[in-house]
């Protein structure tokens, strides 16, 4: 187990929001910002920000928040990661859309004596996923919370309006792909609880380190998305922010129409495979209803098999596995070696 010091708010002296002021704590955010595009009018610093937008381009809209306690715990987690994931799930909702992200709204409620270096830290990750996917910050907010530390993001992207995604446009016969593999983060949670590790810890195993980064920066599939929406391939789409599961049976439900899934071809990450087996489970349930895997599953006509074969050789080398396709009966069916099995739910809060 590879180990980094361990360090939590209790064991440092250091200002506090509350001693520096919101005032103080926006012009420190501010600062850290690259220079805006040309399109963001008015930014930080005013009521709202204004932005001139794209000719011939449809907004697309997206807010997600994550709350200690609830979505992560940070003794698994830097705040650097919390930053990231906090913008990394906002973008993985567009690009099920098929939309490219363009601008986000950061709401921070801060418990009053959290240090001003946690939120410097927030911001580290935050900024780095922004690089990643093209992402400005246009504005946001600042407020006291008397709980939990909560990380709120809206972000807004931009696409053509006959090349938007959704979950209601699948038909009969059209196949079901998911990128990449699925169980990884649920299987990296699951061994962060079960060694205590700190945000700096990782395990020895490459496969199951790799399951551990996924718990911890997400990697939304944001280029995938938009090849999806801009050749028309997918004909619906949904990210797995929930679960493979659950996004079966919704992209099947808000289509009209059942599914009927190979249990054998589901991309099942090693690491995970290998964790859930230790532990007596069943590595396919496991990870079908384990969530935080942002990967995509999105349906394919007959009609598009040319433009499936165009994004799987532009999808840089991300593996892409049909697992079964959409039905007209209206049942969710999980199959293996012939018997058909129960399909786990997803993860829901309440």
């Amino acid at each position: 187990m590879k180990r980094g010091p361990l360090t939590t708010p209790d064991s440092r002296s250091e200002t506090t929001v509350a001693a520096i002021g919101e005032r103080a704590l926006i012009e420190r955010i501010r600062r850290r910002l690259p220079s805006a595009p040309s399109s963001l009018i008015v930014g930080i610093g005013d009521d709202a920000a204004v932005d001139e937008g794209e000719r011939g381009m449809s907004s697309v809209l997206s807010v997600d928040a994550l709350v200690e306690g609830v979505h992560f715990d940070r003794r698994f987690s830097t705040l650097a990661d919390v930053g990231y994931k906090a913008l990394a799930v906002n973008v993985s909702d567009l690009a099920a859309m098929g939309s490219a992200p363009r601008l986000a709204l950061l709401s921070l409620l801060l418990p009053p004596q959290l240090p001003v270096s946690d939120v410097d830290h927030l911001l580290d990750g935050l900024l780095t996923m922004a690089a990643e996917s093209g992402v400005t910050l246009a504005g946001g907010n600042i407020s006291k919370s008397p709980g939990p530390l909560v990380i709120d993001v809206t972000v807004t992207g931009t696409v053509k309006a006959r090349r938007v995604l959704t979950r209601a446009d699948g038909k009969p016969g059209d196949q079901l792909y998911v990128s990449g593999s699925i169980g990884a983060a649920v299987a990296g949670l699951g061994w962060l609880r079960e060694h205590g590790a700190t945000g700096c810890e990782t395990p020895d195993d490459t496969a199951l380190a790799e399951c551990v980064l996924r718990h911890r920066r997400p990697a939304p599939r944001a280029r995938l998305g938009r090849l999806l929406g801009r050749t028309g391939t997918g004909s619906a789409c949904m990210d797995l922010s929930d679960g493979l599961a659950d996004a079966v049976q919704q992209v099947a439900a808000a289509s009209g129409t059942g599914a009927r899934i190979e249990a054998n071809a589901i991309p099942i990450h090693p690491g995970a495979s290998k964790w859930f087996s230790e532990h007596g489970a069943d590595p396919l349930p496991a990870s079908l209803s384990g969530g935080d895997d942002y990967e995509l599953l999105f349906a394919v006509a007959h009609r598009r098999r040319g433009g499936m074969r165009l994004v799987q050789r532009q999808a840089r080398g991300l593996a892409l596995t049909r697992i079964g396709e959409l039905t007209a009966d209206r049942a969710i069916r999980l199959e293996r070696d012939g018997v058909q099995l129960p399909m786990p739910e997803g993860f829901t809060h309440f």
